[in-house]
């Protein structure tokens, strides 16, 4: 029986990579998060209250010392909010349990999650690998680099560790301060208020990837032999305009009012005009690429609104 520990289980990618190890033979799946379990499901093996960012090594390895697990997945993070907190839970988080893990847990696996924001603007047209030089534009995807670069020390100091860089995850769930779950609850809100939809700029190029294909491949670097490299890309391998993203839902959602695109919008969007990811490393390494189409992941975004 392999021991899996999954912190940050309450969270959009959380909840899929739950949903999916604990339906996998030979895998127990206790959960750990800031605060109780999203639903009885996701702490139906056992939940531990775990803040990586606040409780520290000794907490977080008697939480290890305990459960002993043979792989830890940390989905935990912050994706806004202010430079300290940023810091707190996407560094001090990140270095915490790999202290931890190096100390309680020598043996154990360590999958974590990185984010695509970590890369920050790169030559429009040429798909990101993970060998192109990290230049994030804002403290999310500064803090994200961080704590990429502090499991890769752990991995130094021999730790079995891997981050996977997502792009733009995307799915049933998606949280309303991402892109396609602002999306999505803004032509909800529009659809009964008679109203009309209102965004930023819409030239922006972006790979997104659906939140179950994320949760397939935080499995595969659960589940694999070895991990050989630091860092993999998890994306969807395509560039989409934005603006099509919007029009794919609007046709999805069958929404009779206006999409009305002003010419303010994030300044971290025009900062950042183009990503793709080049998946290609971690097809050879996990035997993994992506399933669900970009329609299908919007349409059963929306019937989750």
């Amino acid at each position: 029986m392999v021991q899996v520990l999954l912190i940050g289980a309450g969270g959009f990618l959380g909840r899929h990579v739950f949903d999916l190890l604990a339906g996998q033979p030979g895998m127990r799946v206790r959960t750990a998060s800031r605060s109780a379990p999203a639903s009885p499901r996701h702490g139906a093996t056992g939940h531990v209250r775990l803040n990586l960012g606040v409780d520290g090594a000794d907490r977080i390895g008697a939480v290890l010392a305990g459960l002993r697990p043979d792989v830890v997945i940390n989905c935990s993070g912050a994706t806004s909010g202010d430079t300290a907190g940023l810091a707190a839970t996407n560094i001090l988080g990140p270095a915490a349990l790999v202290h931890a893990m190096l100390r309680y847990a020598p043996a154990a696996r360590l999958v974590h999650l990185g984010s695509a924001a970590e890369y920050g603007a790169t030559e429009p047209g040429i798909p990101i690998t993970e060998a192109t030089p990290p230049r994030p534009v804002a403290d999310y995807g500064a803090t994200k680099l961080a704590g990429t670069e502090l499991v890769t020390l752990g991995r130094a100091a021999g730790l079995d560790a891997l981050t996977l860089r997502v792009f733009n995850p995307v799915g049933p769930g998606a949280p309303a301060d991402s892109l396609p779950g602002r999306l999505a609850t803004s032509i909800a809100r529009a659809w009964a208020e008679g109203d009309d939809v209102r965004l930023g700029p819409l030239d922006a190029v972006r790979d997104f990837v659906d939140a179950r294909d994320v949760a397939r491949a935080v499995c595969a670097a659960a589940m694999a032999s070895t991990l050989d490299s630091p860092v993999l890309n998890v994306g969807g391998g395509r560039a989409v305009v934005v603006r099509d993203l919007v029009n794919t839902m609007v046709d999805i959602a069958e929404f009779p009012g206006r999409v009305l695109e002003t010419t303010s919008g994030s300044s971290l969007s025009g900062a950042v005009a183009w990503q793709q990811a080049d998946i290609s490393a971690i097809g050879k390494e996990l035997g993994w690429r992506p399933t669900i189409s970009l329609a299908d992941s919007l349409n059963d975004l929306w019937r989750t609104v």
